[in-house]
């Protein structure tokens, strides 16, 4: 993304480097640990909701982490865009999950009570709206996808922000109740896409002030 006014800043090359496999891997070991966990009866006593929850709240996570990559950016100078694919890829799977869990083992497999339990459960049908808004981006996050569409990719990939509009209503509403958890990630979700508006509404005023000036 383009600076907004000011010098060009120079790129910092960073002084470590991951290999994006390394990143997915080690993104993957909170899963596997619950999925243990659930396997030697260690998630109390209603573990396919310990377990649904918890794999939800790691997509809320990793959906915080692709959204500071940009601001992080910004402010340190670092070029990580090499991560947010892996970041958002880790975001799609453990939405994958989430929803796998609560389709087969909360559910399993009733679509007569899924359609009953998302048309009747708002929160639900929020969830089902960022899912759906997940699987376009994930699709797409691939060098193919880039050259392919082009400018359209960029237009595209900007659902990401409403995707965390509606994971952190989801998030809320799953709750039932405000805690400091719920309202934390919630939060921060919100300000980070407010910062994204805030960042986007300099590059047109700046673009319009440009065409003004042009003979």
């Amino acid at each position: 993304m383009p600076y907004i006014s000011g010098p060009p800043r120079h790129r910092t090359v960073m002084p470590w480097r991951f290999e994006t496999w390394v990143i997915t891997l080690l993104g993957l070991m909170p899963a596997a640990l619950y999925f243990w966990y659930g396997a030697h009866d260690q998630l109390g006593a209603d573990p396919v909701n310990v377990f649904e929850r918890w794999l939800g709240l790691w997509a809320v996570r990793f959906l915080l982490v692709t959204l500071c990559i940009t601001p992080l950016r910004e402010v340190s100078g670092y070029s990580l865009l090499r991560y947010r694919r892996t970041f958002g890829l880790l975001v799609f799977w453990y939405a994958c999950m989430h929803v796998a869990v609560y389709v087969a083992l909360d559910q399993q497999f009733d679509m007569a009570v899924l359609w009953r339990d998302i048309t009747h459960r708002p929160f639900l049908m929020i969830g089902a709206g960022a899912f759906t808004l997940l699987v376009p981006l994930a699709l797409t996050s691939n060098t193919w996808s880039i050259r392919t569409l082009g400018r359209r990719w960029r237009g595209l990939h900007r659902l990401t922000y409403g995707v965390a509009i509606l994971a952190a209503v989801h998030f809320l509403m799953a709750f039932k109740t405000y805690t400091p958890t719920s309202v934390g990630y919630a939060a921060a979700l919100g300000l980070l896409v407010l910062w994204r508006g805030r960042q986007v509404t300099r590059m047109r005023m700046a673009s319009g002030r440009g065409d003004m000036t042009q003979p």
